[in-house]
């Protein structure tokens, strides 16, 4: 399939070197500058830039690494079992990591790059003479982008600064302190709420993994449950579920075909970010990375085994008999050199990478199933019905992974969800073990208030709700970057 994943390699442009002496300030600009008065002239120039703009998501610091690092490393999804993985890996598996650890840094500095990226497109095309429509949908597409980024932002760091213009100087760095939770969320509705107007349902060929109106609605109904605002929240993802005609998304009848290189862009995926192996970068990690370190070849042929991300005993355990959902997601053990190895692995992410990290598989950051478990949750945080609608949407998650039916009185003690606690409780479920390591966990326990309650005996204390911001940007600029309770 021909996509927008072969044309990230088309985003590269001409760049100028950035000031060496403040070239790490806040890191809100790129390493390198673009040449911005002699570059942005076309429509295909406004293009490539939009390319760019996506192949930002590919940084280490989001979907390269940091956003699983975060969401499934972070939580009992998956944890480190070999020190060999990487110390500062362990150090947020442990919640022992400081300011200096590299991933708030890689993750601050990714971000901020990439929203530079998205900043571009927004500002230069003002002047560009091209196509009305184009040219709005390009900006939709750009503002999906960065609402996408700072909702990322938001969630890990609690207040960051708020850039929405083109950084030509990194000197103008010092004028941003950290805005308030609040102000970012407003950003993000915003940049969602003009996305979405300006987005179509759906593309075509080449166009195929660009966002569309439905990845803007969902995604903004994600921001508002994450809010609390329960009634938005159930109104926005509704909205998503009535348009199927336009979207075509839909819960595909096997979870397996969900995954794997050959189902992805799948009508049950919003949005994913493209990656493309032996194509001059553009390739994924996360067959290398999930691998056990020690495993030879027997879970991945190609490539070093790196062990950064293992299925925790929790994940284990969190399955249901008989749920097909656990043989798609992860294993148990493998056999190398004709010996059986007891040792727990992720094989979403399959594959046979071109060489080393050069995979073909792309990351979702969105589907369907998402979706419908989050307006389920929504509804009953606005009133527990027995049996109702919330009911309804629940149960489609787990029929299709060959599950029984959860009710109001079930006989069985397991499958009876009697009031609105016990309803929280059963999407808790169903979230970690559909939406396994997609990196959604972590930020489900936070935002949910169920992190301390289910990681302190992992060593989580209250203030690690948050990340530290890191120590470079606070000592570059004290006056208005404070750090995060907790990490003084």
């Amino acid at each position: 399939m021909r996509n927008i994943k072969t044309l990230f390699t088309a985003g590269v442009i001409v760049l100028l070197s950035a000031s060496s002496c403040k070239k790490d300030f806040l890191e809100l600009a790129p390493v390198a500058q673009l040449n911005a008065n002699n570059f942005y002239k076309t429509g295909d120039d406004m293009k490539n830039a939009l390319t760019a703009a996506y192949g930002g998501l590919q940084y280490a610091g989001l979907y390269y690494s940091s956003m699983h690092i975060i969401g499934d490393l972070r939580s009992d999804n998956t944890e480190i079992t070999n020190v060999n993985a990487g110390a500062d890996l362990d150090a947020v598996d442990k919640f022992v990591n400081l300011p200096t650890t590299s991933i708030s840094s890689t993750t601050w500095a990714g971000h901020y790059q990439a929203i530079q990226n998205t900043n571009i497109v927004i500002e230069k095309i003002q002047t560009v003479t091209m196509d009305e429509t184009l040219k709005a949908r390009y900006i939709g597409e750009a503002k999906f982008l960065r609402g996408l980024m700072y909702f990322n932002l938001v969630r890990i760091f609690g207040g960051v600064p708020l850039v929405t213009k083109v950084i030509v100087n990194p000197q103008e760095g010092y004028d941003y302190g950290r805005e308030s939770v609040e102000n970012v969320y407003n950003q993000i509705i915003s940049d969602l709420t003009d996305a979405e107007a300006a987005l179509p349902y759906e593309y075509t060929g080449g166009d195929i993994g660009r966002a569309t109106k439905g990845a803007a609605m969902s995604l903004l109904g994600k921001v508002y449950l994450t809010q609390k605002r329960w009634d938005l929240a159930a109104q926005k993802l509704k909205q998503v579920i009535d348009a199927q005609a336009q979207t075509k998304y839909q819960l595909l009848p096997s979870y397996a075909s969900v995954f794997g290189i050959a189902n992805e862009n799948s009508r049950e995926s919003i949005f994913e970010v493209q990656f493309k192996r032996a194509s001059n970068g553009e390739g994924s990690p996360f067959t290398n990375q999930f691998a056990p370190i020690g495993s030879g070849t027997a879970v991945v042929t190609v490539g070093n085994p790196l062990g950064q991300n293992i299925p925790t005993a929790e994940m284990n355990n969190a399955y249901e008999a008989n749920d097909a959902r656990k043989a798609v997601s992860m294993r148990t053990s493998y056999v190398l050199a004709g010996n059986t190895v007891v040792h727990n692995y992720i094989v979403k992410y399959s594959g046979t990478p071109a060489a080393n990290i050069d995979g073909d598989n792309n990351w979702i950051v969105l589907r369907y199933a998402d979706v419908l478990l989050m307006y389920a949750e929504a509804l009953n945080e606005l009133g527990y019905v027995a049996d109702g609608p919330a009911f309804t949407y629940l149960n489609q998650i787990r029929t299709r992974a060959g599950l029984p039916i959860k009710t109001s009185n079930n006989p069985d003690a397991a499958l009876r969800v009697a009031n609105q606690a016990a309803f929280r409780l059963a999407i808790e479920q169903e979230r970690f073990v559909e939406l396994a390591f997609e990196g959604h966990r972590w930020f489900d326990l936070v935002r949910t208030d169920r992190a301390l309650t289910l990681l302190g005996s992992k060593g989580m204390e209250a203030h690690e709700a948050l990340f530290p911001i890191p120590q470079t940007q606070i000592d570059i600029n004290k006056a208005k970057i404070i750090q995060n309770p907790g990490y003084n």
